[in-house]
């Protein structure tokens, strides 16, 4: 079975979205017959390379919040990230283009190290106090995944390097009907949209190995939509 996952690593319930269907994987019996590929999606394909803002001053200035209840939103998503046993810094975090970082990825994924590179820029993102907006911290990060130096430099410093590639996943992405991320595909058969539960993961994968016509299972999760704003409560 193969697994298609979209998203961006802006999109915090993309980060949180991985370790749930991570979970729902290893409880399912054939897991070892599940082929996982990530693809890519931009939440903000339209801000330009190198423009950064701060997180909570975008989030405020996209919800029309005040500075205190984007923390509060932004507190609501570091309990859910808490919950799965991952980091989460609610201060000090950049918002900009992820172009370079879809490209990278795609690099990973042709030296398969794709899971490695995409668990490290959640993490840089999202956990530690690394900008993955900045080209050093993407080197080091593609570096630290077991890709060759001057390799991840090489395609950096090329803009049309898996530029296609990118455009390609996002094309299919848009085909297939996703208006936000997390997008699981199961089989090209099957979709599920948000950070869904583990159990609603596992309850998937059974139902795809044995071949079922399948009905959307799990309701609305979170999610973060093609405008670059990610679904929060009410401050």
């Amino acid at each position: 079975m193969r697994v298609e996952i979209w998203s961006d690593i802006a999109c915090p319930w993309c980060y949180i979205g991985k370790a749930r269907f991570e979970k729902g994987l290893a409880a399912f019996a054939h897991r070892d017959d599940v082929e996982v590929v990530h693809r890519s999606f931009e939440l903000d394909p339209n801000r330009a390379k190198g423009d950064r803002e701060p997180v909570l001053k975008m989030l405020a200035e996209k919800y029309g919040r005040t500075l205190a209840e984007a923390r509060a939103m932004e507190a609501h998503v570091a309990s859910n990230a808490h919950a799965e046993g991952l980091g989460y810094r609610t201060e000090g975090r950049d918002h900009g283009n992820t172009f370079d970082i879809h490209r990278l990825l795609h690099l990973a994924k042709d030296r398969g190290r794709q899971n490695e590179l995409l668990d490290l820029a959640y993490r840089a993102n999202f956990a530690e106090e690394r900008s993955v907006f900045d080209t050093e911290t993407l080197v080091t990060l593609g570096v630290e995944a077991g890709l060759d130096e001057t390799e991840v430099r090489a395609v950096l410093a090329d803009a049309s390097a898996y530029a296609d590639a990118v455009r390609e996943d996002e094309r299919e992405a848009a085909e297939l009907g996703a208006n936000g991320v997390p997008f699981f595909v199961l089989d090209r058969r099957y979709g599920i949209s948000g950070g869904q539960p583990a159990e609603v993961f596992t309850q998937a994968l059974e139902q795809a190995w044995q071949g079922r016509v399948l009905q959307p299972v799990g309701g609305d999760a979170e999610a973060c939509g093609p405008d670059g704003s990610c679904e929060v409560p009410q401050a």
